[in-house]
């Protein structure tokens, strides 16, 4: 276990997109560093479509301007 973990609550993951140590709060979703991001629904399927895992909110943000851009 590396020293992140060993002084958070939370789990250290990597972003699934572009690797950065990011903090899953799944079990509050509220106060994850992904929540600043507002989705739609359809942002959400195009991210859905493309990633399993957890991305970090700059990742978040770039996939929902590629996804405006495309529609656009």
């Amino acid at each position: 276990m590396n020293n992140i973990q060993k002084h958070s609550k939370h789990e250290i993951i990597a972003c699934e997109r572009c690797g950065t140590a990011i903090e899953c709060k799944a079990n509050a979703y509220t106060k994850c560093q992904c929540s600043v991001v507002q989705l739609s629904i359809n942002e959400v399927q195009y991210v859905s479509e493309l990633y399993d895992g957890c991305l970090c909110a700059k990742c978040l943000l770039e996939l929902q301007q590629e996804y405006r851009e495309e529609l656009g």
